[in-house]
């Protein structure tokens, strides 16, 4: 079962896909989010979003810079209030 995966900024929708797992660096601590996770919301502090496309797979890290994660029933949004190197 995949998981819906969205990043988004102030200006647009960056990603929208169907991933294994994103590892996600919220303000307590790093989490990771796999389909069907309980929901929950939670500010992010500056670092690397890791995205296993496959389960074992090498992850893809994207830079974001503050922001919320919520994560419900549709899956996993990112809202980031800066991303570094995506256009």
């Amino acid at each position: 079962m995949a998981l819906n995966f969205e990043l988004v900024t102030p200006e647009k929708l960056l990603r929208s896909e169907e991933v294994h797992m994103v590892v996600v660096p919220g303000t307590e601590g790093d989490f990771g989010v796999l389909a069907r996770h309980t929901p929950v919301m939670s500010t992010i502090r500056d670092g690397n979003i890791s995205i296993y496309k496959t389960a074992g797979a090498t992850p893809e890290k994207i830079r974001v810079e503050g922001g919320f994660a919520e994560v419900n029933e549709k899956g996993l949004t990112i809202l980031a209030e800066k991303v570094v190197g995506e256009d």
